[in-house]
């Protein structure tokens, strides 16, 4: 198996508050079932899909809910601390639930907070000095 990760998929129980939430941000999607999935392109061969819990539950014909999130963050990095405070208040006023203000954090010289969006999914927004997204995407430390 190659060490790719090319689709994540989590299942949402409200397929429109998410749809409201990631369009207000200004995410345009890659494709959009109504009423099943919507999927958007974030980064070169990875795309992030919010598939309805019922159907999600469904697809894995397991006959157990197994659609919540649970230990997960999801990470969003940019340039300055300002560029954190910026887009913790924008995702606040999409919808999204502050869970850490803005803050220097306990590891390794992060500046970061943490928001939950509508479907309880938690992303991380950070500014870490100590490593970069190189031009081809692959992740420098140091």
């Amino acid at each position: 198996m190659h060490q790719r990760l090319h689709f994540i998929t989590l299942a949402t129980a409200d397929l429109s508050a998410t749809r409201t939430f990631y369009r207000a941000l200004g995410w345009t999607p890659l494709a959009d079932v109504e009423g099943e999935i919507i999927f958007f392109q974030t980064g070169p061969g990875l795309v992030l899909g919010f598939f309805d819990a019922e159907k999600f539950n469904e697809d894995l014909e397991s006959g157990q809910d197994r659609s919540q999130v649970s230990g997960v963050t999801l990470a969003h990095n940019v340039d300055s601390p300002d560029e954190v405070i910026k887009l913790v208040a924008a995702m606040e006023t999409a919808g999204g639930t502050i869970l850490k203000s803005p803050r220097a954090g306990q590891f390794g010289g992060v500046f970061h907070a943490h928001v939950q969006d509508p479907n309880g999914v938690i992303w991380e927004i950070a500014h870490n000095p100590g490593w970069c997204i190189a031009e081809d995407g692959t992740v420098v430390f140091g």
